[in-house]
């Protein structure tokens, strides 16, 4: 499945809709770094890898920006955990 994530910059998400269920990742911005509060795919949209792929566009655009990140959600957390090819970017 190609997901097609949009960075919402106003609302501060990456969003991506799954046959119309919004899945969404959260975050604030503070001091260079970004913290990333919540991470929500709904139960219909679950099973697909889409919270996955909403934390990895998340640190790829941290990482693009030299952003230090604090995965503040456990999802995010747990993730980060497992690819430690992320390591560098946690705060």
């Amino acid at each position: 499945m190609t997901l097609d994530i949009q960075h919402n910059r106003a609302a501060q998400r990456f969003e991506v809709e799954v046959e119309g269920t919004l899945c969404v990742l959260d975050y604030t911005l503070a001091e260079g770094g970004m913290a990333i509060t919540h991470t929500l795919v709904p139960p219909e949209a679950g099973g697909r890898g889409v919270a996955g792929e909403l934390v990895r566009t998340a640190l790829d655009y941290a990482r693009a920006k030299g952003w230090k990140v604090a995965p503040l959600c456990s999802y995010a957390d747990a993730w980060m955990t497992r690819h430690p090819e992320y390591a560098d970017l946690r705060a």
